[in-house]
């Protein structure tokens, strides 16, 4: 049974920084690509940025302009969200997700592809 479980989320004001962390077991983790999603109330779930499984390759949605690192340490089974100069459109519970093959398909960012869910943390930036 895949287990996913972030942490690191908390309030924070307008321009500081957060670092997501996810740790997922129940699988060859260094076989999958990884992938943050979030979602705010009200809003569907939207994919932030994803991971190949060689760290290789890395993928952000639009609204990230730079703002945002992912990164990997397979030898942890651990998965990672930099987030800096945050702002309030940035509050949300996110979500990290063991992707179904070790590439981002070019639909990361959709929900569909996720292979398990774990509770998620959530991340409140305020004006």
């Amino acid at each position: 049974q895949v287990q996913v479980k972030e942490s690191g989320g908390g309030l924070v004001q307008a321009g500081g920084s957060l670092r997501l962390s996810c740790t997922v077991s129940g699988l060859t983790f260094d076989a999958v690509a990884m992938a943050w999603f979030r979602q705010a109330p009200g809003k569907e779930r939207e994919g932030v940025s994803c991971i190949n499984w060689s760290y290789r390759d890395t993928y952000y949605a639009d609204f990230v302009e730079g703002r945002f690192t992912i990164s990997r340490d397979n030898a942890k089974n651990t998965l990672y969200l930099q987030m800096n100069t945050l702002k309030p459109d940035d509050t949300a519970m996110y979500y990290c997700a063991p992707q179904k093959l070790g590439a981002c398909l070019d639909s990361w960012s959709s929900a569909t592809t996720a292979r398990a869910w774990g509770q998620g943390t959530q991340v409140t930036v305020s004006s």
